[in-house]
Parts: C-alpha cells; structure tokens; sequence
C-alpha cells in the first residue's frame, strides 16, 4: 500500500473486508496478517497464506528509541564497574516481584537531600508502609476510576483538534504535553494555579533531559533554570491547590495526602512523583505510538476501526517493542540468585542491577519469533501482567497509572489519525531522559491538509 494513500482511503477499503484480506498480506508481516485476519473472524486462505512471504515496507528489525550501551546474549551479567545486568523475562520477574531490593531509579539519590524526618515518597518507599500507600491510592488509577476521566480527555483531545486544523500543524511534544498535563493534574488533584502554564512549568524540570551534548555552560544554565522551576511549580500550583483541597477535599491524591498528615513539602515530592509517571512517560508514548502507526499505514486504518481490546493490544505492542522506562533499577537489600543462562547467578547483597527492558520485552523464550516485530495479538509462552510485558514495570512497584496512560493515548489517536492528509513533516529526533532511563522524542512535528 502506498504510504501516501490517505487514511480514509484506507479506512474504506478496510471496511470492505475482501479486498482488506487480498491486500493485507502485501501490506504487513505474517503474525500482523494472520493476527488482523483472526481478530475480524476471518481465516486467511491458502492463496493469502502463500503470499505472506512478503516484506513488511517498514523494517521493524531497528528499534526507533534503542540507546547503544554494554550488550551481552547473557541472561544476567556483571560489568566492570560491578553493576549486574538483566536481559531474560524470567530473571526480570524474579528480581522485580522480590522483596529484597529497593529503589534505586528515578533520581533516588534525591531522598539524601529530604528534610530530615520526612516521609518517602510512594515510588521510594519499600515494605508494609508501601504495600499500604498502594493499596491506598489504588482506587484513584482503577479501570473504573479511570473510565470516568474520559469525558474530560476526549473534550480536552477536541480542544488541540481544533486548533490543530486551524495551524495546519503542530510540534507533537507541545500538543502530547497539554493532554498528559490536563490529565495528571486532575488525578493528583493540580488544579487551582495562581498562573496559567503549569505544563510548562512541570515540564522544565521534569522534561528536556536530554543533555548529553551539553556544554559545561549550558549544564549550569540547566540546573539554575531547574531550581527556579522548583520554586515557582511549588508556590503556583502545588500550594495553592493544598490551600484549596483543605478548605474543600475532593476525590484526589492531595486531599489523601492531607488527610494522611502529609506536610507541604510531602506532598509537594508526590505530585513531582506523579507528574514525572503521568505527564514525562505517557507523553513520549502517546508519541512513539502516533510515530509507529504514520509510518504504518494499514495498522492506523485497522485501529481506526477496531474495538478497544484490539487498540490496546496494538499500544501495549508498540510499548513492548518501545519501553518508555528502558531500565529499572535496584539496589539488592541482601544477597539474591537469579536464574541465568547457563545456572543460577548469585548478586550480592549492595548491588546495583539494571533490567534492560527492552531486552526482556523481546526474550524468545517468552514472545516468540519475531521479538521485534510488531504483533498485535501474539501468544505469549508464560502468563504475564499485560502484554506490554515489564514496560509497566512488575512487583511491587510496577507502574500504578496503565490505565490512565493506554486510555489518554488511545483518546488521542482516535482523534487525530482521522484527519486529512495526517503526516510526519519533521521526524522525531530521538534524546534520553536521564529521570525515566528512557527515550524522548523532540522536534516530531506533524501535519494535516
């Protein structure tokens, strides 16, 4: 198919389903084919089966985000420098869903510069006190609580819609920012600024991470730029909003937090805490998912017309393939054996240890052949929390917000792939976020007649 054919163009052939089962075969890898095929209650032919030998236009054997670093075929091994790595599912399941590690990600060296005495943030807190915060805060992130944010999302997605026709074309970090905000802000309960652009605000020290190239200068102007945002985030929207849930509580993280005890700055650590997960990870997904699907033409008209179980299946797909959160990491509490390659590996108590997300999303032994192609649909060989697999994370800390990021990005491209003359006008240039060990996507811009 011809990847300057509209995507009504192939939203009409799609809905003819013959001609969709001719072409399809041409058009996508066999699993995608036969995947696509099963979900519509067809069965491909003998004549559709001989033919699905042709090559997929887009070549799905380079990953788009994937950041050269130390590779090793082995299950679990150590570097130089003593850091254990993670490659296989199995290892990844244990060393996760274990109770011998802590934290050692997301700027965990942040908790040494905490006001004595104060509480951990959620992210950062290991054992009961956590296992009770999570159970605490689980009701604001269920499928149920989240199904009644989608009013608001899919207003706030008609809002940048609009706007969108009118400009012709948009920087895909700007439009994916306002929707990631609008949400996360809601949920914590972000909602009384003094000052328009708490977006912006949160995004200059929570975003643009991306300073490998920097120079010794720009660093410093990075870091001064940071603390001020620190500040002004603090001050125009995170205490006016304390101010407001206290007079008024309401069904959000804050008013939790207050009537927990929590202080200011407490609270103040959380809603950076949860507006890195909601706003930094989602944000650049909802991007690699619009990315993955411009640069596949049939896939965006299949997710045109399928039902939502079957768009999930093709998000958690491309988050399989494209974690945001590439590495998590931990610090071993106490000596630990993982299953390796050739025999169990011992770590010992003090370690640190990185899961290559991206290696253990694509472990054979648990996805199959084809590891990295995109397969909506494929069976997995060992049962498994989503089938994004670890890109959510496991265990105890897994990421609580999976509903809320699947349903904001699938509200988002339910909006804009049926737009006229959708494009990519600006490939993204791919950085790295040092907060999320993973990917962000800058200068992606988009077009539409």
């Amino acid at each position: 198919m011809d990847a300057r054919t509209t995507l009504r163009d192939q939203q009409e052939q799609l809905e003819s389903f013959p001609a969709f089962a001719l072409i399809l075969p041409l058009t996508c890898p066999p699993r995608i084919a036969c995947a696509l095929l099963k979900t519509m209650h067809m069965k491909p032919t003998k004549t559709m089966l001989e033919t699905v030998g042709a090559k997929c236009p887009v070549d799905h054997t380079q990953y788009k985000t994937r950041r050269v670093g130390p590779e090793s075929d082995t299950a679990v091994w150590r570097d130089d420098a003593g850091t254990f790595h993670v490659r296989s599912y199995e290892a990844a399941r244990q060393l996760l869903r274990g109770r011998n590690t802590r934290q050692a990600g997301f700027k965990a060296e942040f908790l040494e510069r905490m006001p004595a005495g104060s509480r951990r943030p959620i992210l950062y807190q290991e054992g009961p006190e956590h296992l009770e915060q999570r159970k605490q805060t689980a009701r604001f992130f269920t499928p149920r609580a989240v199904e009644a944010y989608r009013p608001m999302m899919e207003a706030l997605a008609r809002e940048l819609i609009t706007q969108l026709k009118v400009d012709k074309r948009a920087d895909v970090r700007a439009l994916n920012l306002k929707m990631a905000m609008r949400v996360v802000a809601q949920v914590v309960g972000l909602t009384h600024s003094r000052l328009p652009g708490i977006a912006g605000r949160l995004d200059i020290f929570l975003g643009n991470e991306s300073a490998e190239r920097d120079s010794a200068l720009q660093r410093i102007i990075r870091i001064v730029r940071n603390r001020v945002s620190v500040l002004t985030f603090f001050f125009l929207d995170v205490k006016p909003s304390i101010d407001a849930r206290r007079r008024q509580p309401a069904d959000d993280l804050i008013s939790y937090l207050l009537e927990q005890g929590y202080k200011d700055w407490e609270i103040f650590t959380e809603c950076v805490t949860y507006g890195a997960a909601g706003m930094v990870t989602t944000r650049e997904f909802m991007a690699l998912a619009l990315w993955h699907l411009l640069e596949q033409p049939a896939l965006a008209a299949r997710y045109q017309v399928a039902g939502e179980d079957e768009r999930n299946a093709i998000l958690h797909e491309i988050l399989r393939l494209e974690p945001i959160v590439a590495q998590l990491k931990r610090q071993t509490e106490q000596e630990l054996t993982l299953p390796g390659t050739d025999g169990a590996v011992t770590i010992p108590a003090g370690s640190k240890v990185v899961v290559n997300v991206q290696a253990v999303n694509a472990d054979r032994a648990l996805v199959g052949d084809e590891p990295q192609m995109i397969c909506p649909m494929r069976e997995m060989r060992a049962q498994v929390i989503m089938p994004s697999v670890t890109s959510f994370g496991d265990g105890h800390h897994r990421c609580p917000g999976s509903y809320v990021a699947l349903q904001e990005t699938d509200v988002l491209l339910r909006a804009l792939l049926p737009l006229p003359g959708l494009r990519i006008e600006h490939l993204p240039e791919v950085g790295w976020s040092e907060t999320a060990s993973g990917p962000e996507l800058h200068a992606f811009v988009i077009a539409v007649d």
